[in-house]
């Protein structure tokens, strides 16, 4: 089953009069970043088992609150 050119032209002009100009950008960004993730999840990657570097270690303990130094 191959698509020929006539084909992807019909497609096109579909995707236009359904999603419009603007939109198509951010739907194709959109279907990267979930084939992206996919494969990710096909490796087996974890985003949290990502080791914590200086720049991550110094942006949680800046949002940290003061220690209380009145104990009651």
């Amino acid at each position: 089953m191959d698509i020929g050119p006539g084909e992807l032209i019909i497609l096109g002009i579909v995707l236009l009069l359904v999603f419009g100009g603007a939109k198509i950008p951010t739907l194709a960004r959109n279907l990267g970043q979930a084939k992206n993730e996919f494969e990710k999840g096909m490796r087996g990657e974890d985003d949290e088992a990502k080791p914590a570097t200086a720049a991550t270690v110094a942006s949680a303990q800046t949002e940290l609150p003061p220690p209380n130094s009145n104990p009651s």
